[in-house]
């Protein structure tokens, strides 16, 4: 990477000439404690078991656990792990008041092809010393994840990426799907699939419904019972590998029971009539 801010390269070139975000070349260190680093282990695993949950009942859950914590840290690290529950609503991906946001437009939508509906999201990844963010474009008909990125910051930078490589690989959606945050309402990642086709319909959660985007909501359950939480990943290199190696798996491997016992993989390119690449 060429250090220089004189360099006739752009950082955005740089970064896609090595395969790095640019929110991961713009990293600020964390400087949570050790302790805090444990609290936020343990509201990770509680908001996955219980994602209705908000900061009241999980500062109950820890002090039940033996930790002297008060609401006010629960809230504040729930906004920095960028978690998202049903009610009440807390700071999951900030909410930009000068963005647009757009009406959610899959109530009672009979979601029946691949590339029909798009949806997207942010988690919270553990590392050993620290953490980072995940974010998911997925395919909610066939279930198929179709690009991801990880992030040490909770930028539009690394959602756009995953969105530009979502697009590349499998064509375009006709509605896309997200939450309020504003990553996703940012007119930067919008127009990236409305220079795509202008015709992609926009839908959003409705505020303080994590649920509008249950499809994606599940698999983050299902990532990190099978993944995440069975191991301490040293960097966000390791991480990258392993959830990579996982999602791989999961498209392509894993039986899925609301298909049928298929895979996301033979779901979406059976019904496009595509082969699956090599």
């Amino acid at each position: 990477m060429i250090k220089n801010i004189q360099s006739d390269i752009p950082v955005k070139t740089q970064c896609e000439l090595i395969g790095l975000s640019r929110s991961t070349f713009y990293y600020r260190k964390k400087d949570e404690t050790p302790e805090n680093m444990e609290i936020m282990r343990l509201i990770d695993e509680i908001h996955t078991d219980y994602i209705t949950w908000g900061s009241r009942k999980i500062r109950d859950r820890l002090r039940n656990m033996g930790w002297a914590v008060n609401r006010k840290r629960i809230q504040r690290l729930m906004g920095v792990m960028q978690i998202q529950v049903l009610f009440p609503k807390i700071n999951l991906s900030r909410r930009n008041q000068e963005h647009k946001i757009y009406p959610y437009l899959l109530k009672n939508l009979d979601i029946n092809r691949p590339n029909q509906v798009w949806c997207a999201d942010i988690t919270y990844i553990r590392l050993y010393h620290g953490f980072v963010y995940l974010v998911a474009i997925m395919d909610w008909y066939s279930k198929k994840v179709l690009a991801w990125e990880l992030s040490n910051t909770v930028d539009k930078y690394f959602c756009i990426n995953a969105m530009e490589t979502a697009l590349r690989k499998h064509g375009k959606p006709e509605i896309f799907n997200s939450d309020q945050g504003g990553q996703f309402t940012s007119p930067d990642f919008i127009k990236v699939y409305k220079d795509k086709d202008e015709s992609i319909k926009t839908s959003m959660d409705g505020k303080g419904r994590a649920l509008d985007n249950v499809c994606i909501e599940r698999f983050w359950r299902t990532l990190k019972y099978d993944e995440v939480y069975l191991h301490e990943y040293s960097s966000l290199v390791e991480a990258r590998e392993r959830i990579g190696f996982y999602i791989e798996t999961y498209n392509s491997t894993r039986p899925h029971q609301t298909l049928g016992g298929r895979t996301p993989d033979d779901v979406y390119y059976s019904n496009l009539n595509l082969a699956r690449p090599a």
